[in-house]
C-alpha cells in the first residue's frame, strides 16, 4: 500500500496483539519477501491483529516527503514512490531514512542511500548518487527495467523537495 513506504522511512513500528501475548515489530520485519511462500505476505500468525501503528517523533528540524509516480490518474498502484525523512543543518543533511515502492514486493529500505547522504551536502549531486546507492544491484523483471531509472528520478526529486532544492 502506499502508506507503508512512508512509515517504512519514518521507522513506524507495529503493534500487534496475540490470543496469549502482545508484540511489537519495525514495520520492514513485518512485511515478508514472496520467497517459497509468496501466499504469506507478513508475519502475522493466526489469531493474531494489529492493534496500533507507532510512528516515532521525527528528530527537531526534520522535513519529510512522499511522492508516487504513477501510469495515470485513473491507476491507483505506484509505479515508484519514494518516502523521505531528512534533519538538514548548515548545508548538511545530519540523518536520513528513505524508503521506496514499486521497486519490489514489499517497502524497500534504502540503507545504501542513506549511508550516501548522511554527511554530504544537500544538494543535486549526493542526491544522485544516493538514487544511484539505491538502487545499486537491482534486478528488474522482464518488463519491468523501466522501473530502475524511473526510481532513481522519483527518488531525487523527493529529495529535492525535501530539501527546497528543486533543479
Amino acid at each position: 500500500s502506499d502508506v507503508a513506504v512512508p512509515l517504512t522511512a519514518l521507522d513506524a513500528i507495529i503493534h500487534i496483539q496475540g490470543t496469549d501475548d502482545s508484540r511489537s515489530i519495525p514495520l520492514p520485519q513485518f512485511y515478508l519477501p514472496p520467497g517459497d511462500t509468496p501466499h504469506i505476505e507478513n508475519v502475522l500468525q493466526h489469531g493474531e491483529l494489529i492493534t496500533a501503528v507507532e510512528i516515532p517523533l521525527l528528530p527537531e528540524g526534520a522535513r519529510s516527503h512522499y511522492l508516487k509516480v504513477r501510469d495515470r490518474v485513473s491507476y491507483e498502484f505506484a509505479l515508484t514512490s519514494a518516502g523521505v525523512a531528512l534533519v538538514i543543518e548548515d548545508g548538511l543533511i545530519r540523518q536520513a531514512r528513505v524508503a521506496l515502492g514499486g521497486v519490489g514486493t514489499i517497502p524497500w529500505r534504502a540503507w545504501n542511500a542513506e549511508d550516501v547522504l548522511r554527511g554530504a551536502r544537500a544538494g543535486a549531486d549526493s542526491f544522485r548518487t544516493a538514487a544511484e546507492a539505491a538502487l545499486e544491484g537491482a534486478r528488474p523483471l522482464p518488463g519491468t527495467a523501466f522501473k530502475v531509472e524511473l526510481a532513481k528520478r522519483t527518488l531525487v526529486r523527493t529529495l529535492e523537495t525535501v530539501a527546497g532544492v528543486l533543479s
